[in-house]
């Protein structure tokens, strides 16, 4: 009876814990994601715990570690550059959008202007004639009141001499 009973601690596991805590750190960086940061540091602390008290049944401590340390990286990454990246992003939508109503607003002050232009050749009108809005919607695909600038102003037709202008500063046809 040369029987050998094998120690408890013979053949320690590693902490699944531990590993999910690495996996879940390492997604938070590659994602920026707070949502896999906050796991990553719960599950680091467990893992750590449950192998300090195990007495050596349970290894990966080093990887609970990098676990906690790349989730908590992850937390500072999402709780600072993620609002930063918007802080620059947002005012850059701001200014595209407000550069795309001015854009759409000129290129409907042209098509004004050059319904003008028509209507004053068709009826043989000088320089100080105004056409009024119904003698324009023949020559707009939508009328003259299908023509509104994205902003919310109004515009004026003007005399033939002059160009049509927008309500809204900023609005307004280049001089040729």
């Amino acid at each position: 009876m040369n029987e050998t009973i094998p120690a408890a601690n013979a053949n320690p596991k590693n902490s699944a814990l531990a590993i999910w805590s690495l996996v879940l750190g390492v997604l938070s960086l590659v994602c920026l994601s707070i949502f896999s940061a906050v796991p990553a540091v719960i599950c680091g602390h467990l893992a750590y715990s449950r192998i300090r008290r195990s007495s050596g049944a349970l290894t990966g401590d080093g990887l609970a570690i990098a676990g906690l340390v790349t989730g908590y990286i992850g937390i500072a990454f999402a709780l600072f550059l993620i609002p930063m990246m918007a802080a620059i992003a947002i005012p850059n939508f701001v200014k595209a959008r407000d550069t795309a109503q001015r854009n759409a607003c000129i290129n409907n002050l042209r098509q004004l202007d050059s319904a003008k232009q028509q209507w004053a050749l068709e009826q043989n009108k000088d320089e100080d004639a105004v056409p009024a809005p119904a003698d324009l919607d023949k020559y707009l695909r939508v009328g003259f009141h299908g023509l509104q600038c994205p902003k919310g102003g109004s515009y004026e037709i003007n005399a033939i001499g002059e160009l049509p202008t927008c309500s809204i500063p900023g609005h307004e046809l280049p001089d040729n």
